[in-house]
């Protein structure tokens, strides 16, 4: 049996329609999963279900999220907020990481994951980190790896790359920022933005700010490892 993936929908404003990456399908499937799209369900018996009934959760890139989630205001530069899709995949994440189930998260669920354990984020990265960036909003294909981050020895991410240093997309103008035990950061690009962070107490607990579902269109053999890994460890989960 192929493990059951949830990935987490966007939708757009004014839109009544839930939609999902391409991308992120074929990277799943690929790598031996079954992906099911969810809805922004509220109820906390459904939240349970869908938590029960997975064997991983991909926690997809998207909009941005609402600050007054880590007690802060709007900033001028934040972008589109869905309150559902935040709301609900805050609610997921927590119930998935209580059952220990794999989660890898891309982008905006990297930041997502951070948030449910209590840790916060950047909302604009180009007006409140105070040091020379990088480009994080790339000018090139999406699989194109754009800029170098230095992964954490012996980490998760290490071992699912295979490298100590490797070339990430990027499109992002949101961040990671404090992120709190259990979490730990394993990757960071040359200006000190937080690029992956992972669990020190789960088997597979990941959140990479860039889109590896991107570059594994295009053969990147650290990404396609992180989804191999992934998809193994949801295998595992689905076998018990």
């Amino acid at each position: 049996m192929k493990p059951i993936i949830g990935v987490t929908a966007s939708l757009e404003l004014g839109r009544d329609e839930y939609g999902i990456e391409l991308a992120d399908t074929e990277a799943i499937v690929a790598a031996g999963g079954l992906p099911v799209m969810l809805p922004h369900l509220m109820e906390e018996a459904d939240i349970d279900e869908i938590a029960e009934h997975i064997d991983g959760l991909f926690l997809a890139g998207g909009y941005d999220i609402d600050p007054t989630l880590f007690d802060e205001e709007p900033h001028p530069n934040l972008g589109v907020i869905i309150p559902s899709r935040d709301a609900f995949e805050l609610a997921l994440a927590k119930k998935v990481l209580a059952l220990k189930k794999p989660i890898l998260g891309v982008c905006r669920g990297a930041q997502i994951l951070n948030i449910a354990v209590g840790g916060d984020m950047y909302q604009d990265i180009t007006t409140q980190v105070k040091t020379d960036l990088l480009q994080h909003q790339q000018k090139a294909p999406r699989f194109h790896g754009s800029h170098f981050i230095d992964v954490t020895k012996g980490s998760l991410l290490h071992r699912l790359s295979g490298v100590r240093r490797m070339k990430v997309n990027s499109r992002h103008h949101q961040a990671n920022r404090q992120v709190p035990e259990p979490f730990i950061v394993s990757g960071v690009s040359s200006d000190g933005i937080i690029e992956a962070i992972e669990s020190t107490q789960h088997h597979f607990a990941l959140g990479v700010q860039w889109h590896p579902e991107n570059m594994a269109r295009a053969k990147d053999s650290a990404s396609l490892g992180i989804f191999t890994g992934f998809i193994e460890a949801c295998r595992e989960e689905g076998d018990e």
